[in-house]
Order: C-alpha cells, then structure tokens, then sequence
C-alpha cells in the first residue's frame, strides 16, 4: 500500500505540473492573439483617422481655395477690367463652394451632437408628402443637368405624422442627392411614398446607379466613410449624408434600410412610424449599434 501511495501521489503530481504547464500556454496564447487583435484595432483606427483627416482636409480645403482663388480675381478688377460674364461666374462659382463648404460643416456639427446625444428634433405634426414633394421639386434642374428621369408617386391617403419638417426634408434631400449623383446618364430615380396598415409612412428612393457591395454597404452607412475612395471631385462628399439620415429617422422612431446590388442600382427604404407611435430614442447609442 505504502508504494501504491507513492505512486498515485508521483503521478497527482505530474497531472499537477502538466495542467500548470498547459494552463500557462493557453494564457500565453491568450495573450498573443490579445496582443495581436489589439494591434489591428490601433493599425485600423490608425488607417480610419489617417483617411477622415485627408477626406476632411480635401473636403474643406478644395471649397475654400475655390472662394479664395475667385474672390481674388474679382478683386484685381480694377487693374483688369472683366467682362460681366466672367464675373457672374466667379460669382457663381464661389456661391457653390461656399455652399458646399457650409454643407459640410453644418454634417460635422450634425454628426457630433447625434453622436454626443444633444441632438434633438422639433416633433409636431407634420405632412410627409408635402415635404417630400418639395424635396423632390427642389432636384428637377439637378437631375435635368444630369440627364437622369427623377420619377414620384406619393399615395394620396398619406395620414400626417409627427415629426420635424426640417429634419424630415434633410433626410430626403441627402438621400436623393446621393441617388443622382450615383446614378449615369439616361438612368432613372424613383420615389414613392405609401402608407402603412398602422397609418405611418414608408418611403422608397429607388435609382438605377451603379450599385454597391455589401462590404461598400457597411462602408456607406459608417460616418465619414467614402465608397469611391478617389477624390478627384470635391463633390463628393463628407461620407455623412446617409449616417445622418439614418440617424435621423431613427430619432423619429423609424428605420432606414439600404438595398444594393453592384451595377443594378440602389433602394433606400425609409420606415416612418404612425403619429402615436414615436418613441424616444438614445441618439448616443444610435452608432454603437451600427448606424
């Protein structure tokens, strides 16, 4: 007995040593994919920051050296008389840039009281196809200039809704701004409006643009993030118009949902709900969960 003892307590003690040994390799493995992972996120937020700054200094640099460079000519006028119509354009063109630098501004303050929670709406009762319409009318010289066919059916027994006009109308003008400026020549935009079995509002912006990804998806609806990461042209964008709007139809109590195929086109659905059915949302949670 007395050997059969010290053979069963030899061999607790190796299992011992053994488990020691294991356990210390798994927390040593542990450790290095901790590690690893920890240096990814740094290695991805890096790269995130490094791209918001070089789309926030091209975003808010080519506007203004637009204003700056035209505003200039018009004040050596003395020394070079103009022409009326080289004047009318300079004008023209720093009322746009200055247009565009204000747009993008007025998206950064937007994007960081939702984000900080002291973002708050003006909810009364509200007619959604009369300020879809108008948000619509607002785009005929746009979509024109683009040769794209803006198309609109608004349900006649649309029932109002509480909500902000104001933030109702931004919400559409960055959707179908995005819908045109994606969509060729000779394509088509479609919005249509129809009410729900309950009485709230469901708009489609349908067009027939170049589509996306899933993976350009989840990029679209990220703030600040861009799709076409080129940026020949500066109006393009701050990468905010469709994060602000989701944003903002879910502090209305809706959803947004985007739907796309690559190269057959995009359809935002916008979810509005009845006029006793709004509820308070928490704006700061909004991107944590995925907005």
């Amino acid at each position: 007995m007395m050997f059969g003892s010290v053979g069963t307590a030899k061999s607790n003690s190796l299992m011992n040593e053994y488990a020691s040994l294991l356990s210390d390799a798994v927390l040593r493995h542990r450790a290095r994919v901790a590690e690893q992972s920890a240096r990814i996120e740094a290695e991805l937020a890096g790269k995130v920051k490094s791209e918001f700054i070089a789309n926030m200094s091209h975003e808010l640099r080519t506007p203004l050296n637009t204003v700056i460079g035209f505003s200039k000519l018009l004040t050596q006028h003395q020394q070079r008389r103009l022409p009326d119509k080289e004047i009318v354009e300079y004008a023209t063109l720093i009322h746009d840039a200055a247009g565009h630098l204000l747009s993008v501004i007025n998206d950064i303050l937007d994007i960081s009281k939702i984000q900080s929670g002291k973002y708050s709406l003006d909810a009364r009762e509200v007619n959604v196809g009369e300020i879809l319409a108008g948000s619509i009318t607002s785009f005929r010289t746009m979509a024109s200039e683009a040769q794209t066919d803006l198309r609109f059916g608004i349900a006649p027994d649309l029932r109002p809704i509480r909500g902000d006009a104001e933030k109702l109308r931004q919400i559409f003008t960055n959707i179908i701004a995005n819908a045109l400026k994606f969509t060729p020549a000779d394509g088509t935009v479609d919005v249509s409006a129809r009410r729900t079995n309950s009485g709230g509002v469901i708009i489609a912006i349908r067009d027939s643009g170049v589509g996306m990804t899933e993976e350009e998806i989840a990029i679209a609806m990220t703030p600040f993030g861009q799709v076409d990461g080129g940026r020949s042209r500066w109006r393009e964008g701050a990468g905010l118009g469709l994060p602000i709007a989701k944003a903002l139809v879910e502090l209305h109590g809706g959803s947004l949902e985007l739907r796309s195929k690559k190269g057959t086109g995009t359809e935002v659905v916008i979810n509005l709900p009845a006029r006793d059915d709004v509820s308070a949302v928490d704006s700061t949670q909004m991107f944590a969960n995925g907005a």
